[in-house]
């Protein structure tokens, strides 16, 4: 008996979310939705990538969370370049532009709490961006990196050594 399509399309749905489990030898295990197929020959469909619209609402946050950890592991502090967001994976590196400025930051936590909006950044991207209040902003992901407890940190410095006597020059 063949089921028809939306069925099978469902079937494998709550399959996949864990409503019931379906047999390894099954024809909706393999993704198939009908007809022969020789063994070794199945091809794994690539991961859903989360859908990011091109412009959102975006808020920022930080001060009353300073010193707490993000849901991907960082230390928040005032200099933490990132951005939150509810879908992405942690690492996401998102480019998001406002007015004229435009910077990469990497999705460092989960949000925005509010429900107005799409994005929550960290106060750093946000002052580096000129943000003071909600706006609207575009995005766009470029590429993702390791989720490290250093991710968003930026870079420090070089310090001078001042050792003494003549600099070679």
């Amino acid at each position: 008996m063949r089921m028809p399509k939306t069925a099978t399309i469902m079937l494998a749905l709550m399959a996949a979310i864990g409503a019931f489990a379906i047999p390894a030898d099954s024809a909706l295990a393999s993704g198939s939705t009908g007809g022969a197929s020789a063994p070794g020959t199945g091809s794994t469909p690539a991961p859903a990538k989360p859908k990011v619209r091109p412009s959102g609402v975006a808020t920022w946050f930080g001060p009353g969370f300073y010193g707490q950890k993000t849901a991907c592991g960082q230390m928040l502090t005032p200099g933490v370049v990132g951005v939150a967001n509810r879908t992405l994976p942690c690492g996401t590196l998102v480019k998001v532009t406002y007015a004229t400025h435009s910077l990469t930051v990497p999705v460092l936590d989960r949000g925005p709490y509010s429900h107005i909006a799409d994005w929550d950044l960290t106060a750093g991207a946000a002052a580096a961006l000129g943000i003071t209040e909600t706006v609207r902003i575009r995005t766009r992901v470029v590429g993702h990196t390791a989720n490290t407890p250093d991710l968003g940190v930026p870079p420090t410095a070089p310090t001078a050594v001042l050792a003494g006597g003549a600099s070679a020059g």
